[in-house]
Order: structure tokens, then sequence, then C-alpha cells
């Protein structure tokens, strides 16, 4: 039974995601379109580089700046294992209040307007050293978008996770990105 449940949630989150990310391609988003006066930050953590890639590619056609969340202490290959219910991760994860330390902060970060925050979906959401990043920096009054990659979850979780915990924020639809390239890109920001 549980597992005919999770199977049915799954399926469930992937059509709403799916008729999301249909209904956002389509729409025109002037609050993500970058022009000569609206400054653009591309923050993101990237734990094996796939999310890295999409960082870039998004800095790359938005004109923006990149920023890396560095984790203090970096993490491993078994650091990672999410299939080890006691590596590094999977501890991170099962507890909401983990704030995995960061090295430095964002310098300047009053001169951004908006701000795309990507990561890799860890549990169907995102990793908790993101909630540590947006702790650490003050983005009132900023645009936020989130943007993920993963293996197999959609960002539709992990979106709203962070709208509920920082509800102050001014959060924008999320995009997944896996194998995403610049057209993908400027299709999705309108450009």
């Amino acid at each position: 039974m549980n597992k005919l449940f999770y199977i049915l949630v799954a399926v469930a989150m992937m059509s709403i995601s799916s008729c999301v990310a249909c209904v956002d391609g389509n729409k025109n988003n002037t609050d993500m379109q970058n022009d000569n006066s609206t400054k653009v930050l591309v923050a993101y953590f990237s734990a094996s580089g796939v999310t890295e890639g999409v960082a870039k590619q998004i800095a790359e056609v938005t004109g923006g700046d990149l920023y890396k969340i560095r984790p203090e202490q970096p993490y491993t290959d078994a650091d990672l294992d999410w299939r080890d219910s006691t590596s590094r991760s999977s501890v991170e994860m099962k507890d909401l209040s983990s704030r995995p330390a960061i090295v430095g902060k964002v310098d300047n970060i009053a001169q951004y307007d908006t701000v795309y925050v990507g990561f890799p979906i860890w549990w169907y959401t995102a990793p908790t050293i993101i909630n540590t990043f947006l702790e650490a920096n003050d983005f009132k009054g900023k645009v936020m978008v989130p943007f993920a990659t993963s293996g197999g979850s959609t960002i539709v979780k992990a979106a709203a996770d962070l709208a509920r915990t920082y509800p102050d924020l001014n959060w924008q639809p999320g995009r997944l990105l896996n194998h995403a390239n610049q057209d993908t890109i400027r299709v999705w920001l309108g450009k």
C-alpha cells in the first residue's frame, strides 16, 4: 500500500510539473527577463558539476554574475551516497534544521535585482545548504527564481518548500533544467 501511494504521488507531481512547465514556457515573465537596468546574480550549489553547467549557461544568457555556494567542508562521494542512511547528505536531509556551513557571503548583494538560485534536488527538495545560503544574505526586495537538476524528481516540492520556508521573498516559478542548453534557457526566460 505504501509503495502504491508513493508511486501515485510521484506520478501526480510529475503531471503537475509538466503542466506548470508548459504554462511557464509559454508565459513571458518580465520579472525574470534581464534588461540593461536589471542586475542578475546566478547563485548555485553543485555537488557533481551538473548544476554548475546549467548555472553558467543562465549567467551567459542573462549577463548575470556567477556565485558558487561552497560548503565549508566539501562533500565527498561517500557523503553524497543517498543509499547510505548514515551518509552526510542523508543525515542533513533528515534534519530540516540542518544548516551546513558555507564559505563566504555574496559581496554587495544590494546591487542585484534578480537572483537565480540553483541546486540539485535531494530527497525531492533543495539541499539544506541552500537554506544556509538564503539565511546568510539579505534577499528582501529581490526577484528569486529557483532552478534545479535532478536524476528523477521535479522541482515542484523544492520550489514550494522554499516559498513556504521564506515567505517574505519574491519567489517566481522555478524550472527543472536537466540537459538544458542556452536555447532552452532563452525560451524559459522569454528571450
